[in-house]
């Protein structure tokens, strides 16, 4: 916090949250701001005035139900609207409260993370669902956090690297909104803690939304407060007029709900479960009989997994138990063979780390934009091992969400395996999961013995490490199972209420 920023809001506790003037107008102001807008200096953050927000009793919170709980089944879709017992914080009267409901889809076992200081109301799920499409964030209003990460394009935008402002060419792909809510690390480079952290970067990047020449986020609230609309809903959900913290806050309540799940693969292994739990036999373990159960039911419905894997519901009806041997051999080889489960596991099938793959070298050598995390590791914390290391990404809704990697190199699932069958790129700081080293221990001990070593291993620095990429050797066979699978986890379309910009509860 600045001392700029801190006086104004010790101001506004000592006049009791009474209206302050405010100077002249800013640049990019079209209209003069409602009277007694704090002044701009005052848009990082303000304290609550409860006088102007919406009573508690007319909030609407929004909770997560995950399918580990009773009622999830009951739920008719992912968005139910109900009421629950609550008290008034004021009298400690109770009252039935309206709530929104979240059906957490399958495969999610758990709930988003939601920060105490942020909790979720059906007002503020609004407000910042409107901020993100809104084109007011950026500077000369053409671009809006939608521009590149849009639902019809996977919550990403398509492209190797992103267009923002003034048709500025970003230097990196835009990675997906999905499931995002579970990241232990925001962007690429995890210079991000939270979606509340993720929210703010756009608004003042000059690559994106920012090709003003003061302070980005200072212009934002400005255009934010000129506004009536955004200052009176602003006023109902935070008691007070726009600002940088209440706009990222309320981006990031929207966030939270772009949840992917239900896959194929998810509903295979409900089946799996409940067939074991019918014959009683305690081996969990998945069938391709399980698989087969799942598409036939797909077939029926003509869903839309059979589009993902390439299936027609007319003329593949009888492909159900071939289908189905495939996936499964494509999920053993994920969790095996392909040793993709080395970085990509859990729910969202990540491990939230940060690995040097090689994406970006060139003859063994890597350039300096390339650095990922060890760029964003604090002075004096500097870590080799992050050198060219970027986050791992979740690996639901590929299908939506191509180009691959960082750079966006990669243009289809094929070549992403292809890519990680020859052990990824060889650079001084791959990561050692994508490296042989009991060839590279045996390389070093044939060279100190005087014996004949492969002229083609790379070798580097001083005391010439080599570096010896860990290649799968993957059949074709193998590689267009392993596909397949990756396509039975792509996901089942989001509600309509998220990813349909112009879709709101009660319209």
């Amino acid at each position: 916090m600045t001392f700029r920023t801190l006086l104004p809001v010790v101001a506004l506790l000592a006049a009791a949250a009474l209206a302050l003037p405010r100077s002249a107008a800013q640049p990019g102001t079209k209209t003069a701001p409602p009277p007694g807008t704090p002044p701009v200096e005052a848009a990082d953050f303000l304290l609550p005035d409860e006088s102007k927000m919406t009573p508690f009793r007319e909030r609407t919170p929004i909770v997560f139900v995950t399918s580990n709980q009773p009622e999830w089944k009951g739920l008719k879709g992912f968005w139910s609207e109900g009421t629950q017992n609550a008290a008034d914080p004021t009298s400690g009267a109770t009252f039935a409260q309206k709530v929104v409901k979240i059906k957490v889809p399958l495969g999610l076992t758990q709930a988003p993370a939601v920060p105490a200081e942020n909790p979720m109301t059906l007002e503020k799920w609004v407000l910042g669902k409107k901020l993100y499409y809104d084109k007011i964030l950026s500077t000369d209003g053409t671009v809006a956090c939608a521009s590149c990460h849009s639902p019809t394009k996977g919550f990403a935008d398509g492209r190797r690297t992103s267009t923002g402002i003034n048709s500025a060419l970003g230097p990196i792909n835009s990675p997906t909104v999905f499931n995002t809510a579970y990241n232990r690390f925001q962007f690429w480079d995890g210079r991000g803690s939270s979606l509340e952290d993720q929210a703010q970067g756009p608004v003042g990047n000059n690559k994106e939304m920012f090709g003003g020449k003061g302070d980005p986020w200072e212009e934002a609230v400005v255009r934010l407060r000129a506004d009536a609309e955004y200052v009176k809903a602003f006023n109902r959900v935070f008691g007070h007029a726009p600002t940088r913290d209440a706009a990222a806050k309320a981006v990031a309540t929207y966030e939270r709900t772009v949840l992917l799940g239900n896959s194929l693969d998810d509903r295979a292994y409900a089946q799996m479960r409940a067939r074991v739990t019918e014959e009683e036999s305690g081996k969990f373990v998945l069938k391709p009989e399980d698989y087969a159960t799942v598409l036939k039911a797909e077939l029926a419905a003509k869903g839309s997994a059979l589009k993902d894997l390439g299936l027609d519901p007319e003329k593949d009806a009888a492909k159900a138990d071939e289908v189905g041997k495939r996936i499964l051999n494509g999920r053993t080889l994920f969790f095996d063979k392909a040793r993709c489960t080395n970085c990509h596991t859990g729910d969202t099938y990540t491990d939230h780390g940060f690995h040097n793959l090689g994406v970006g070298a060139k003859d063994g050598s890597l350039p300096l934009d390339e650095f990922g995390r060890f760029v964003r590791l604090p002075t004096g914390h500097k870590d080799q091992a992050f050198v060219g290391a970027f986050k791992t990404p979740g690996t639901r809704g590929l299908l939506w969400t191509a180009p691959y990697m960082h750079s966006g190199e990669e243009k289809t699932l094929e070549e992403v395996v292809e890519f990680y069958d020859r052990g990824g790129n060889v650079n001084p700081w791959l990561s050692e999961k994508m490296r042989d080293t009991a060839a590279e221990a045996a390389y070093v001990k044939a060279r100190a013995e005087g014996k004949p070593v492969d002229p083609a291993v790379k070798t580097f620095g001083p005391s010439k490490k080599p570096i010896i990429p860990l290649k799968l050797n993957l059949s074709a066979q193998e590689k267009a199972d392993l596909v397949l699978f990756l396509k039975a986890l792509n996901g089942e379309p989001l509600d309509p209420i998220v990813a349909n910009p112009d879709t709101f509860p009660g319209r």
